[in-house]
């Protein structure tokens, strides 16, 4: 498509506000997928972390056990 000036590329022949909104949608979704996978990676990395940390703990207790 063609357009002759920036406006004319902005009102996209008419259909600007289908154009415009699809777009806007689009980055919207994207952002909040984006916001939400961030989150769960982090929550992820919490959930074995405090797991590495509990087969520790129960390493050393072990490890005293032992030793008395």
């Amino acid at each position: 498509m063609h357009f002759e000036s920036l406006s004319e590329f902005f009102a996209m022949g008419g259909y600007a506000g289908y154009v415009w909104a699809a777009f806007g949608i689009t980055f919207g979704v994207m952002l909040v997928l984006l916001i939400t996978s961030v989150r769960h990676g982090r929550t992820l990395l919490n959930e074995v972390q405090a797991k590495v940390d509990r087969q520790a703990r129960i390493d050393a207790a072990k490890n005293l056990e032992n030793t008395l």
